[in-house]
């Protein structure tokens, strides 16, 4: 047993065999003899594990090195949790319980799986184009002088399905990538030529290669395995190789999957000649003919290490693989097979081909030639590294609160003022801060910042208009020691670029605070890639502006309505809306901290369930100016203002009415209060800063008290304690009135909730105020309405 050898090809053909059987086995297990309690379908994708197989373990057990970062096909997470299990970075009862709770998830997420993910996916098309922002980071990162020299350079890898590359992001993304000079980058592309509902377009392949290489990608073509190469260099062989060629794709297919037998009558009733072409297919059984017609390049281990190894340049490269869907399953190329599962009959009719024992499924090189060979042979794979490959680095120190002047101003303009003012310390802080913005860099106060700390580019491109001494307020010098990253109008691309920018830490060891600015509208634009860098646990600080009708000259398409909805429910996203500029300055403090926190304790049992680990940040901005209320910040106010809420006006035994507000509607709520309140402290302003965190801490508490615990009160519970029973409350916001409406349920108060429900128009703002009935007149009349009075 221990002389025994085995080559490098051989190896990895034999772990393919065995990580298609256990991907196979895998999704059997979960779907056909796991209690399914639920009676709901568990599913798992085995045809479109099976056609990337050989891609997968070519790669982890060839090619890829421990600094490379890889995004998974999210339909191959099984062929991908069987690799990590072969290398000793799955657990076989994580295999058992695949999509079960606490099992191996559906798709690779590196924030639930317990193996080595680099990049969730799951949400199609944003794991391949966040591998090309993440080389974009990594060049950032390593233009810093402050960088590790400890950190090799590694090359950012997607693998993708031809369907993908229906998703729209992947092609902005392209753009983006051209425009920043990227590198180190590769997608391969699983070209099985099938997706979910069908057979993909005749075509396909020409558009795709056009494409990468208007964008200046090198483009590598997998057709052919070794096998199939050999063949065609047999007399008849370039009649095989054309039919190939011009065979549509269904055709393909379905031969694939009716056999040998059916490939022969095909092949022998359209080319047979009864010389040479018959002669070469008379030479192979059904078996040895339908391997040969299925050795396509992305089965063939000995063509992918050829083309891998030989794509030694740093650019970007394609690699569009032909593969078959359902590869070395009875399901190949069968239309259906997408959603598909092999019967009992089906596996185990595979289960007997890959000579597995019954009660031996699990095991890990079970029907395998030289297993101790093999076993050494995966000791020794270079990505089998035993050390994490996720990297840490030291948190960043913050430098308190960067207080401005008290002159009327909006939060908008207090953001770009309080960052200058952080740009001038040079301080660790501000060095580390990374700036990005879809084209509105100046129309949200970034010009401060960028001229100060100028824009990101591998070399240095002097601004003309300066150097032509033409006036102008922005100063666009780009270099490698920039740190403002320039986009284009494309919000996914925003997000994706916080997202690896908020992952460098661990990615590339060293820390980066991104801050990204865009419209606040506009979020929802880009809110899949925002979810997706949320759920990936990247750390950010998200920067939306201008809030709401109150941008009335602009209409109904600028104006946000439901943005602090969507900051309440997305997880990994602290929200705040602030209306004074020492609010703000509190809080970018704290996110600051805030985005750099980890920890393992239970962030359920926190009063703000995210206060433990930590996580980004979303501030809603306005462009009204406001006049600021002239006070000292002290601890306990700065401390209220980040969990949510403080009293602006307190209410006393006697209050019956009060007010609260979040945002730009202070001023309407401070003049409502004068109005109704008069001499008399009957009327209490409440302040929020952060309906999300007041909401989170309260439904903490709640959780707390249902488990038999029994938490301190939360935030705002303590807050409205001091309201007498009987007061009514009135919730004043620009954005959908749900936003405070809850208020009311934390105590049994009677509650008017204001705000806007529908898409704005153009108008002044008082126009609109009065219009959706968020102005002090209609916060007074709902104040009397609260309170049971007309």
């Amino acid at each position: 047993m221990g002389s025994e050898t085995i080559g490098r090809v051989e190896a990895i053909e034999a772990l393919t065999k065995k990580s298609l059987w256990l991907a196979s086995w895998m999704i059997h297990h979960a779907n056909h003899i796991r209690p399914n309690v639920d009676g709901v379908k568990v599913g798992g994708h085995q045809a479109s594990s099976a056609s990337m197989a050989a891609l997968l373990s070519t790669l982890y057990f060839g090619v890829l090195k421990p600094e490379d970062r890889v995004a998974v096909k999210p339909h191959a997470a099984p062929v991908f949790h069987a690799i990590q299990y072969l290398m000793g970075r799955q657990s076989r009862e994580k295999l058992i319980d695949f999509r079960a709770f606490g099992g191996a998830q559906s798709y690779p997420s590196r924030t639930k799986d317990t193996d080595d993910v680099d990049f969730s996916t799951g949400s199609v098309g944003l794991g391949v184009a966040f591998s090309a922002f993440a080389s974009m980071i990594q060049d950032y990162v390593r233009a810093k002088d402050w960088a590790r020299k400890d950190v090799a350079e590694g090359r950012m890898i997607a693998l993708a399905g031809d369907a993908e590359l229906d998703e729209g992001n992947i092609y902005e993304c392209l753009l983006e990538g051209w425009k920043h000079g990227l590198r180190n980058c590769w997608w391969i592309i699983d070209y099985n030529r099938q997706s979910l509902d069908g057979v993909v377009r005749e075509g396909l392949y020409e558009r795709i290669e056009a494409i990468f290489s208007a964008f200046g990608w090198t483009v590598v073509t997998l057709k052919y395995g070794a096998l199939q190469r050999a063949a065609f260099a047999e007399p008849g062989g370039e009649r095989l190789k054309a039919w190939i060629d011009a065979c549509p794709n269904a055709l393909y297919s379905a031969l694939m999957f009716r056999g040998g037998a059916a490939w022969r009558e095909r092949l022998s009733d359209e080319i047979g000649d009864q010389g040479a072409v018959s002669a070469l297919l008379a030479r192979r059984s059904d078996d040895e003919l339908a391997a040969l017609m299925a050795n396509l390049g992305g089965h063939c281990v000995e063509s992918l290490l050829e083309q891998f190894e030989a794509a030694g340049s740093d650019q970007p490269t394609v690699f569009i693989a032909y593969t078959v869907k359902g590869w070395g399953t009875p399901l190949a190329g069968h239309k259906d097979n997408h959603a598909g599962q092999m019967t009992a009959a089906q596996m185990a009719q595979l289960q007997a081909a890959h000579k597995v024992r019954a009660g031996h499924e699990w095991d890990k090189l079970e029907g395998l030639d030289k297993a101790a060979a093999l076993e050494a042979f995966l000791a020794k794979v270079p990505f089998n590294s035993k050390t994490s490959r996720r990297l840490t680095s030291p948190a960043v120190p913050t430098i308190g609160p960067q207080f401005i002047g008290t002159g009327a101003t909006s939060t908008q303009a207090a953001f770009g003022k309080i960052l200058d003012a952080i740009a001038r310390t040079d301080s660790p802080l501000a060095q580390r801060i990374v700036t990005t913005s879809p084209d509105v860099t100046v129309s949200t106060n970034l010009g401060a910042w960028v001229n100060r700390r100028n824009l990101f580019a591998s070399d240095e491109m002097a601004d003309l208009f300066q150097k032509e001494a033409i006036p102008s307020t922005q100063k666009w010098r780009f270099g490698p020691d920039g740190q403002h990253m320039e986009l284009g109008i494309a919000e996914m691309n925003l997000f994706l670029m916080l997202g690896a920018a908020g992952l460098s830490h661990s990615l590339f060891g060293e820390r980066l605070l991104p801050i990204g600015t865009l419209y606040d509208p506009f979020i929802a634009r880009g809110l899949d890639a925002l979810n997706y860098a949320c759920y990936q646990d990247a750390r950010f600080l998200l920067v939306a502006t201008p809030s709401g009708v109150s941008l009335a000259g602009e209409g109904g398409a600028h104006q946000s309505i439901s943005s602090p909805l969507i900051g309440m429910a997305q997880d990994g996203l602290a929200s705040f809306e602030p209306a004074f500029a020492d609010e703000l300055a509190v809080i970018m403090d704290w996110a600051f901290d805030y985005m750099q926190r980890s920890g393992d304790a239970r962030p359920d049992l926190a009063d703000w369930p995210r206060d433990v680990t930590g996580g980004s940040v979303y501030l809603r901005l306005s462009t009204r100016a406001l006049e600021q209320v002239p006070r000292q910040v002290d601890a306990d106010l700065s401390r209220d203002i980040i969990r949510g809420a403080y009293w602006l006006k307190p209410p006393t035994p006697e209050c019956t009415t009060v007010i609260a507000y979040q945002g730009v509607l202070a001023s309407e709520a401070i003049a409502a209060a004068a109005e109704i309140g008069g001499d008399r402290r009957n009327v209490a302003v409440l302040a929020v800063t952060s309906a999300d965190r007041l909401n989170a801490g309260w439904q903490a508490a709640q959780r707390g008290r249902l488990h038999g615990e029994s938490p301190e009160p939360s935030h705002i519970e303590a807050l409205l304690a001091e309201v007498p029973q009987a007061a009514g409350i009135v919730t004043a916001i620009d954005a959908h009135p749900a936003t405070l409406g809850w208020l009311g349920s934390v105590l049994g108060h009677r509650t008017m909730a204001l705000g806007v429900e529908h898409f704005g128009q153009t108008g002044t703002v008082n126009d609109l105020y009065r219009h959706f009935d968020i102005d002090a007149r209609a916060i007074v009349q709902a104040a009397r309405a609260a309170t049971g009075r007309r």
